[in-house]
């Protein structure tokens, strides 16, 4: 529940807070409501006060024990009692509900005008009767006496279906092509209906004529696309006085018995009027758009409060002789507002006045009406400062009030210097930018980890260079970084991330006794800055350290995934030389004796090998099978050479043979 102070005006909203979701145990539930203090404030006056996507209308019953709403998705109406504070039933359409009218004191008889040409009629078991209208329909009313039903809809012609004898009746034809809404009185039963053209027609039901007219918006009156304002909200009062809404944002507030308006109301912001009622004992209109609820006196249109939307506000309804305000909206959650200025809580609810005296004393948040809050620096860019200590500015927390009519000129004429300002400052940055930076020290760097000095002295901690501790580190070659290796490529984030940080030097200030006396009085105190200073820096400290571990594991996994291609190179290479081996041995033949020194045979002998005995081995592929031909060729160099050894043996033995006798004769060996 919060509290808010609206010109004086307190304002309870009971569906603000956070909800517990359903299937939480009872166990999570208690632990959530012990650590959370809104959870614990929040007050449900009806259980399940809410609708699947969006609530489109609302409604309570005469006899003030229910209440109806619509909504989606998928196209729904939920009841709920008043007596048991919970859902009394719920049921499902077939599209969705463009208004609905109860037709009985309580939920038993119920007609829903659909956004697909149909009405659809309700009692307390389900769906009683379905049928369909010839146009698209925006709005319907129930004359009680003669049990007609009047519809209107996207065409000059207003529908009369009569419930008792189940029939259509001659419709009523208006001077505007298109209607849009349309109310009867529930004293005299005068029917009204709202025209696309901006008049209100009156028409009595008993005579079946148009009884007069009146033209709520004048030519001078148009809206800011060009065309006419149309009628969009339309309500009784009482036998009387009626209020007409607008298209563009304007309440008028007629007497039958005068063409003129005795009271106008402006919203100031083009939204078409959605709802207007009346609190007739305290002689207050309410008039709704989809951005806010506005309620102002009658007679001076003075505003008495107003209730923004969080969301779109598509309905409402009050319960009468009361302060309790119901909406539906562009939510989940229909909202639920309590005014006990306006009224008393109703009997079912009647505890609330007891509550809302005991949080009187608490503090609310106090709202005003047409005043703008600037804080310190804003007056001071506004030039508004000699105003302090006047009543033109209403002191506030860290800031002030100030009316919305002079912010708005003081705004208007700072910026009008604000063009000058700008190219000022333009000029400024180009003249910064054709300036030289700051005198460059030029050093000779070493030889060996040139990159690591050239850091030293941009971080201005060369004197390491200088320390006969690090000479090596500068000189000796074997004490050279090396990038490629794992260790430093791990560490690349962490550099990455210390060139972006750079510490301003910070002066340390002079110890003094009047210093030393200052901080011992001053040892124990802790403002709020400084907690939320800490709490800051905590927060950025531990940004800093997810973001360092997710550029290690990052800078982790590139790494493994290069090691991975390189094994993977490694092993199809491996897989090559295996498969040339394999073929050379099927080929040639495997001889166990040569096995060994085949190993040591350069690559491109085996190939050349291959290639020369492809002759000798050939696989063929026949219809009958795979088939192994073996042919010598004359062109194979190993078995030349065999045919030459052979041939010269012999001829060297036919010498032999001639020689005479009595020589002795030398044994060659046989190769």
């Amino acid at each position: 529940m919060s509290v808010t102070d609206v010109n004086d005006v307190k304002i309870y909203n009971f569906s603000a807070g956070k909800s517990l979701p359903d299937w939480l145990t009872d166990q999570k539930k208690k632990k959530l409501l012990n650590k959370n203090g809104d959870l614990r404030r929040k007050i449900d006056l009806i259980q399940d006060f809410d609708m699947p996507g969006i609530s489109t209308s609302i409604q309570v019953t005469p006899d003030q024990q229910y209440i109806i709403a619509t909504g989606m998705y998928k196209p729904r109406i939920k009841c709920y009692d008043f007596s048991n504070l919970s859902v009394k039933f719920e049921r499902c359409f077939d599209a969705e509900v463009v208004n609905f009218e109860i037709l009985s004191e309580d939920y038993s008889k119920i007609v829903f005008l659909q956004c697909d040409r149909h009405i659809e009629f309700h009692t307390a078991p389900g769906r009683h009767y379905r049928l369909r209208i010839p146009k698209f329909g925006r709005d319907l009313a129930y004359h009680s006496p003669s049990c007609d039903l009047f519809l209107v809809a996207a065409s000059p012609e207003v529908y009369r279906f009569n419930l008792e004898r189940g029939q259509f009746s001659q419709s009523f034809e208006t001077q505007s092509l298109v209607n849009n809404v349309c109310v009867v009185n529930r004293e005299h039963h005068l029917l009204c209906v709202g025209t696309e053209k901006g008049s209100v027609e009156a028409w009595d039901p008993r005579q079946k004529n148009r009884c007069g007219s009146v033209q709520v918006v004048t030519e001078g009156m148009d809206s800011d696309n060009g065309t006419t304002a149309s009628i969009t909200a339309l309500n009784f009062k009482n036998g009387l006085q009626f209020g007409a809404g607008t298209s563009d944002g304007q309440i008028f507030l007629y007497d039958l018995r005068s063409n003129r308006p005795f009271t106008a109301k402006d919203h100031m912001n083009n939204l078409p009027i959605k709802r207007i009622n009346f609190n007739p004992s305290q002689s207050i209109v309410y008039s709704m758009d989809s951005g806010i609820l506005k309620m102002w006196d009658e007679n001076t249109g003075k505003q008495f409060a107003f209730i923004e939307s969080t969301s779109d506000f598509n309905d409402f309804c009050t319960i009468p002789n009361t302060g309790m305000l119901f909406f539906a909206q562009e939510d989940k959650r229909m909202q639920t507002f309590y005014v006990p200025q306006l009224g008393p809580a109703p009997r079912w609810c009647s505890f609330l006045d007891n509550l809302t005296e005991e949080l009187d004393t608490e503090l609310v948040q106090n709202i005003y009406d047409d005043y703008k809050f600037v804080t310190k620096q804003e007056l001071a860019e506004l030039n508004l400062e000699d105003l302090k200590g006047t009543n033109l500015l209403r002191a506030y927390m860290h800031g002030y009030f100030v009316d919305i009519r002079l912010y708005r000129k003081a705004r208007s004429a700072v910026d009008y210097y604000s063009f000058d300002r700008y190219k000022k400052e333009k000029a400024r940055q180009q003249i910064e930018l054709t300036r030289p930076s700051r005198v460059e020290i030029k050093m000779d760097l070493p030889k060996v980890n040139r990159d690591l000095a050239e850091k030293l002295i941009e971080t201005e901690a060369e004197s390491l260079m200088q320390d006969t501790r690090f000479s090596a580190l500068f000189q000796d070659p074997d004490f050279a970084i090396d990038e490629n290796v794992e260790e430093y490529k791990m560490l690349k984030p962490v550099l990455s991330h210390l060139k972006k940080i750079k510490h301003p030097k910070k002066s340390l200030p002079k110890i003094t006794p009047s210093v030393l006396q200052e901080d011992d009085n001053e040892a124990h105190v802790s403002t709020d800055e400084d907690l939320f200073s800490e709490n800051e820096d905590d927060q950025e400290s531990s940004d800093d350290d997810q973001r360092w571990t997710k550029d290690m594991k990052k800078q982790y996994r590139a790494i493994q995934k290069e090691k991975q291609r390189e094994e993977e190179a490694a092993q199809k290479t491996a897989r090559d030389t295996f498969k040339i081996q394999a073929e050379d041995d099927l080929n040639l033949g495997w001889d166990a004796t040569k096995s060994s020194r085949r190993k040591h045979i350069p690559l491109g002998d085996r190939i050349a090998r291959q290639e020369s005995a492809e002759n000798a081995l050939k696989i063929v592929n026949t219809s009958t099978g795979r088939q192994m031909k073996f042919t010598v060729g004359s062109g194979s160099k190993g078995m030349r050479m065999r045919a030459d050894q052979i041939r010269k043996h012999r001829e060297e033995r036919r010498q032999l043979v001639r020689k005479p006798r009595g020589l002795k004769l030398k044994r060659l060996p046989f190769k």
